[in-house]
């Protein structure tokens, strides 16, 4: 089927939830993807964040085709010898005791929250005083549910379903004052990602995650991290958490999981796990056969082949290059992130938009997010010589939008 005989009937019979630019992919390989006319687009996006090994990868691809063999699902009511394997390499790297595996990251958040609120109520069981009311941070972005909307911050992604999930209050992003201000006995947990995805690739300070550790210990509230977007190597350690040397209660993770497939966990520690019995909770699809084989692959490879170190390197060099094209180019005013999340923030909003759709033009995929900020969350086999690619178009399309990008800036700054 051709791209416009896809938008029509896409138009017709699907639900109106995407603007969807107007290519048709059809193959990948590496960290490319071809389109119906055999035009090869280098990926910077993975998918968002998911395709940590590129398209085409026969790590994944061998792991399907054995697994698909087998066995594709049998409920969680039986056993099959991959979920063991998997909880086994996510507690080893994270740090965490206990796995429940699902489906995505919406529900990975579900299930951190659901666990908080029991694990209040065995803390009042038992004698002690916590709260069932949530913090969460400016900017925050934790999923599509309801608990998850209701967690994050934008308006928009609340209002239309209102009234959302009670007991949830927003603390400035990074303010330490407000977090201790907004902290009570009330709190049976402080949501925090370590860089913020959605909210323009914006990392907390050392001192704020240590202060909502410290705030979670003085009372047994949980310090709950979401890592969906900036965990699983994204940031060059397996856990953004990592980088502050600070163990939370609770963590979240899917998006590059399964290279691809559909996955999300929650892991937790054992003194967590415990709020939970059989019935409580639980999931059809999540842990299945083939996601957890696949999983199981991905871990494997990242291991064999050190792609923590790489996305270190190949990370630190597009930020560097990145940061020198800022010291060319006034309409960039910050570049910043870890590993292979990287964001570089334009003065105009107006400007992001011309520079992600002539990126596009060029065959360059990324997106913006928080409006102005272009995102870039590349598969982690990234090279150099991509790094180098991006930059020049970049410079390029910067250098040809300069005039309306300082008419553009002069023009932000006249409303602010």
């Amino acid at each position: 089927m051709k791209l416009q005989d896809l938008q029509a009937a896409e138009k017709k019979l699907l639900l109106q939830t995407y603007e969807r630019n107007p290519i048709l992919f059809v193959s990948g390989n590496g960290v490319h993807l071809r389109d119906e006319e055999g035009n090869d687009y280098l990926d910077l996006l993975s998918g968002i964040g998911v395709s940590a090994l590129g398209y085409a990868h026969p790590v994944i691809e061998q792991a399907i085709a054995a697994q698909s063999k087998q066995l594709l699902h049998t409920s969680n009511l039986f056993f099959h010898e991959h979920t063991v394997e998997l909880a086994l390499r996510l507690t080893e790297i994270s740090g965490m005791e206990r796995v429940f595996l699902c489906n995505s990251g919406t529900e990975a958040w579900e299930a951190a929250l659901k666990i908080a609120r029991a694990h209040s109520e065995r803390v009042r069981e038992n004698g002690g005083k916590l709260g069932t009311k949530f913090l969460a941070l400016e900017h925050s972005f934790h999923g599509r549910t309801m608990g998850s909307v209701a967690t994050t911050h934008k308006e928009k992604y609340r209002t239309p379903f209102n009234p959302v999930m009670p007991g949830v209050e927003f603390v400035r992003f990074n303010d330490v004052e407000d977090l201790r201000a907004h902290f009570s006995d009330d709190v049976c947990g402080i949501c925090i990602e370590a860089i913020q995805g959605e909210g323009g690739i914006h990392p907390v300070t050392q001192e704020f995650f240590a202060a909502a550790r410290e705030l979670c210990d003085s009372t047994g509230a949980l310090l709950i991290a979401d890592e969906i977007q900036c965990g699983f190597g994204r940031t060059g350690k397996w856990f953004g958490y990592q980088h502050f040397e600070i163990v939370p209660d609770v963590v979240t993770i899917a998006k590059p999981l399964a290279g691809g497939l559909p996955i999300g966990a929650m892991l937790c520690t054992e003194r967590v796990a415990a709020a939970i019995t059989p019935g409580m909770h639980g999931t059809t699809f999540g842990g299945g056969p083939l996601v957890c084989a696949v999983a199981i692959a991905v871990i494997d490879e990242m291991k064999r082949t050190n792609l923590l170190e790489h996305v270190t390197e190949v990370g630190g060099y597009f930020m560097d290059e990145l940061r020198g094209l800022a010291t060319e180019h006034g309409c960039i005013t910050e570049v910043r992130g870890a590993g292979l999340m990287v964001g570089m923030e334009l003065d105009s909003t107006e400007l992001a938009k011309t520079v992600a759709a002539e990126m596009l033009d060029q065959r360059i995929i990324l997106n913006r997010t928080s409006e102005n900020v272009l995102r870039f969350l590349p598969p982690y086999i990234l090279e150099r010589q991509h790094v180098d690619t991006t930059v020049a178009a970049l410079d390029a399309i910067l250098t040809s939008n300069a005039s309306y990008a300082g008419q553009a800036a002069s023009g932000d700054h006249a409303h602010g």
